[in-house]
């Protein structure tokens, strides 16, 4: 069954902290806290009575308490939490080829491109047609496309399609009769002739790559050092998504071995609301009423109810978790490390600064993925790293895995585990390139079984 929209949706704010994404009501901010006790205290200095000092007090206490994931004091009674502290982990980082290098300086060309006008079509370059096909006068499936992009070699048309088309000039149509192989996987055409009628609207070409257009384009001079830096990039990647693993195995070993013995009910039914808050947005924004929503997901009013349940309950049960380390460990969203991690969040989400990730998610989504950074930061400082290359080859012991001031020692030169945002599930990790758009949710259309 496809839940498309509705588990998009719930990745998305697995991803940023398994939060409810867009919930505005959550746990106020500390600084929106911190201004209106601010405003008592002047109205106290100017005169205000002994009932407003003793709610000045009140306030002041809960704040010294600090920021809290969830509304219960105890978690200890809702969840049994796994084993944090000395786990053994696995860092598995992935060997960079020369192939790959090559693969990357090719792309990077292709962002260059620049449209060709007078030449001829040839391999390799990007290309833009318009084309309709019929078998014995009469079109199938996929016989039609316009304004269909393709790199001429790479197409994954029928064989003898991208050949066809070399030495073309923008503007030109050109007739080509195309032979399905016997073994196709489309049997209504397999081992039938098509006749192709292709227009080519205009296509660009890569620059070639040499010194001078290393010099104008990047930052060395040379095609050597264009090599070296792009492979010091495709290094700092592979670093960057085996410690991306790294935390998310860090975090679901303890999610794995903790138990929930019961979910708060202010808690839960807060996520479930938000959950829903999130859905009707999204609907909407599509200009659709629920019936119709459900009906495009495939789901019941009953299993909407059902999906609404299990991603509160994640989301309860991540927070029980992260407030009950917390709590061990006497850490919080208010000491000096937590808010370093903000530079993370930021840097990650490509944003100006926190206070435009506050104003999209809400400040209690933040605080969430804050904690949860703090969180899965501790679980791996605390952990036994085996450095491995991709293939499982160990390349270090646990003790050359940390820094002076015991930082994880990525490789990346001026990085820390501080820099690291995961998804706050073992569900799925950030991807890295993950864009703060308002919309991503709304236009990603992932099908999931």
């Amino acid at each position: 069954m496809k839940k498309k929209v509705v588990l998009a949706m719930l990745v998305m704010c697995l991803a940023l902290s398994a939060a409810a994404c867009g919930n505005e009501n959550g746990t106020a901010s500390s600084q929106t806290d911190a201004a209106d006790n601010s405003a008592q205290d002047e109205e106290a200095e100017a005169g205000g009575g002994a009932e407003d000092t003793e709610e000045n007090s009140g306030d002041a206490e809960k704040q010294s308490e600090g920021t809290r994931l969830v509304s219960v004091k105890d978690v200890s009674e809702y969840v049994t939490i796994g084993e944090y502290k000395g786990l053994t982990l696995d860092n598995v980082v992935q060997p960079v080829s020369d192939d790959d290098v090559e693969l990357e300086i090719s792309y990077q060309l292709q962002d260059s491109s620049q449209e060709v006008k007078d030449g001829t079509l040839a391999q390799g370059d990007t290309a833009t047609v318009n084309f309709t096909a019929t078998i014995n006068g009469e079109s199938f499936e996929g016989s039609a496309e316009e304004d269909y992009e393709f790199v001429v070699g790479e197409s994954g048309l029928a064989e003898g399609f991208d050949e066809g088309l070399t030495g073309m000039k923008k503007g030109e149509t050109r007739e080509l009769n195309i032979t399905f192989p016997s073994d196709y996987y489309d049997d209504n055409v397999a081992g039938q002739t098509a006749v192709y009628e292709v227009t080519l609207q205009k296509f660009t070409r890569s620059p070639e790559l040499t010194d001078d257009w290393v010099a104008a384009n990047t930052e060395v001079k040379t095609v050597d050092e264009y090599r070296q830096l792009v492979r010091t990039q495709l290094e700092q990647n592979a670093d960057e998504l085996a410690r991306i693993d790294l935390y998310d195995s860090a975090w679901t070993m303890v999610v794995d071995t903790s138990e929930v013995m019961e979910y708060p009910k202010e808690d839960l039914e807060a996520a479930v609301q938000a959950y829903k808050e999130l859905n009707e947005a999204y609907i909407e924004e599509a200009g659709m009423d629920m019936n119709a929503f459900l009906e495009s997901q495939g789901i019941t009013e009953e299993e909407y109810e059902e999906e609404c349940t299990r991603y509160a309950e994640a989301k309860v049960q991540q927070n029980l978790i992260v407030q009950g380390i917390m709590d061990q460990e006497n850490l919080s969203l208010e000491d000096q490390e937590t808010q370093e991690l903000q530079g993370s969040l930021v840097q990650q989400y490509g944003v100006a600064d926190i206070n435009e990730l506050i104003e999209f998610y809400g400040q209690q989504e933040v605080n969430e993925s804050l904690a949860l950074l703090r969180v899965e930061k501790f679980i791996v400082d605390n952990a036994v790293i085996d450095e491995k290359v991709g293939g499982g080859d160990t390349l270090a012991e646990n003790e050359d895995a940390y820094t002076e001031d015991e930082a994880y020692d990525t490789g990346m030169e001026g990085d820390t585990a501080d820099d690291y945002v995961d998804a706050g599930s073992d569900e799925m990790p950030l991807e890295e390139d993950m864009a703060l758009e308002e919309d991503m949710a709304l236009e990603e259309d992932m099908a999931v079984e």
